[in-house]
């Protein structure tokens, strides 16, 4: 009963965080109340990706004369389309059953909370409880859909994230509120599918921490595909009516109802920093959530936090990273570990939406980086002028790139098109090799990519663009 960590929750911090612990002589265990891989595996990241997969497929079959094929009545078939993703989810949550197995990782199901310092006290599924003891605990509970008081998620009217993956029915209508990642990607799904979809957004334009650009870029394409979008809206309230609901939704220039079968809340997120003992221990809070150090320990020795309960993004591959570093922390402390762990540079996290065409984005954006004081050189090369684009029936959006033009340091880069979720990694690299612009230009891209267009794009912010 007694382990060297003990990790509470088993999403992507949680997990990967057990795992490195485990590779690193430490006896682990790690409690979960629900699935192994947390939200992400099972209601978030792999199972919105297999939804919007479907969609992009759908998409080809309405399109597919333009490849010079012909697709006779494609249907869908929206209960084989959930089950697909669920068994999508369930599979990567038995690899990291596998992987607890793999790194002999003791799995305790059931609610964890501090129970003292240096104790988690777990509650099974029956009520019973068991203490553990524990030199070391690590907090992963991530988070859940944040709700607006006047916009209760009750799963049937007003739906969250959760029951917008599993629909008995594909709605006819749908009004999405909020255009973050979550609301776009739904967005994007249902409207791919049939469904008829409003995008109801409080802030001026659309993805609004995206580059002003790409949020042009989005809401153009997204009203192409039939899509409303109102900005500098709110929802007031929601009546339910016999066969859905009404949404009062106020605008810059009067309040309008609007109707529709359901509402997708898709405001952002609160961390699960409730029921597990914080205040217990007297653990610092702020905001929401759990104040820690670099390496991520909270202000009570031997308790730690990473994740969506912590400051910073609130992304998965964040979290991995914060579960290693504050592993490797604690080891080199223990001297199990040669070095101290490089800390995370927050502003060098790429941002990633799967919607279609999708968005990637690191670094500043144009007005940021202004507004830090640096004169900048920008350039844009769209993806109609790129061979693998035009191939590839995608040449929707863009790259665009910042640079400081003082010194060539590479500021940002801001993509939307087909695939750049997959490209975005060599900005991300080259910032964190302090790479100029030359250097960039200095090496051969291959021919014909969709990640050329990044070259391209450096190209024309200093005047040396070849295909533009």
């Amino acid at each position: 009963m007694a382990y060297d960590v003990i990790v509470i929750g088993s999403g992507p911090g949680g997990y990967v965080a057990a795992i490195r612990a485990s590779q690193l002589g430490f006896k682990t265990a790690v409690v979960e109340r629900e699935s192994l891989g947390g939200i992400c595996l099972n209601w978030g990241c792999i199972p919105t990706k297999a939804l919007l997969k479907t969609a992009q497929v759908y998409e080809y079959t309405q399109h597919s004369k333009d490849y010079g094929i012909t697709v006779a009545d494609a249907k869908v078939d929206f209960d084989a389309v959930i089950k697909r993703s669920r068994g999508v989810a369930d599979k990567m949550s038995r690899g990291v059953q596998f992987l607890m197995k793999k790194n002999k990782i003791d799995v305790i199901m059931g609610n964890g909370k501090l129970k003292s310092k240096g104790q988690v006290e777990v509650t099974d599924k029956d009520g019973k409880a068991t203490v553990y003891d524990a030199k070391h605990i690590i907090l992963a509970t991530g988070a859940r859909a944040r709700e607006l008081p006047n916009l209760k998620i009750d799963g049937k009217n007003v739906i969250g994230y959760r029951q917008a993956m599993v629909l008995p029915q594909q709605p006819k209508s749908m009004i999405v509120v909020g255009s973050g990642a979550i609301g776009v990607e739904f967005a994007y799904f249902y409207a791919t599918l049939g469904t008829k979809v409003t995008i109801v957004e409080f802030l001026p334009r659309i993805v609004p921490v995206e580059d002003e650009d790409i949020s042009k870029e989005l809401e153009k394409i997204y009203k192409k595909k039939g899509i409303d979008i109102m900005t500098n809206a709110s929802v007031e309230a929601v009546e339910a009516t016999g066969n859905g609901v009404k949404a009062k939704v106020k605008t810059q220039t009067g309040e309008v109802t609007l109707e529709a079968d359901v509402v997708l809340s898709a405001v952002g997120i609160a961390a699960n920093i409730e029921n597990i003992g914080l205040e217990q221990l007297g653990i610092k809070t702020d905001k929401g959530r759990v104040v820690v150090d670099k390496y991520y320990q909270t202000n009570v020795p031997g308790v730690y936090a990473i994740g969506d309960m912590v400051p910073g993004q609130a992304l998965a591959h964040v979290a991995s990273k914060e579960g290693i570093v504050c592993v490797e922390a604690i080891a080199y402390n223990e001297k199990k570990y040669a070095h101290k762990p490089a800390t995370i540079d927050y502003m060098n996290i790429p941002g990633c939406t799967y919607c279609a065409p999708e968005i990637a984005s690191v670094g500043y954006t144009e007005k940021a980086a202004k507004e830090a004081g640096y004169e900048v050189k920008v350039g844009k090369f769209p993806f109609s002028a790129s061979g693998k684009a035009s191939a590839a029936g995608a040449t929707e959006g863009f790259v665009k790139v910042i640079f400081d033009a003082k010194y060539g340091e590479w500021l940002g880069t801001h993509m939307i098109g087909a695939n750049v979720t997959e490209i975005i990694a060599e900005t991300v690299v080259a910032r964190k090799l302090e790479t100029t612009y030359q250097e960039v230009l200095d090496s051969i891209h291959p021919h014909p990519t969709m990640s050329e267009s990044v070259k391209d794009a450096i190209e024309v912010a200093y005047g040396e663009a070849i295909h533009l």
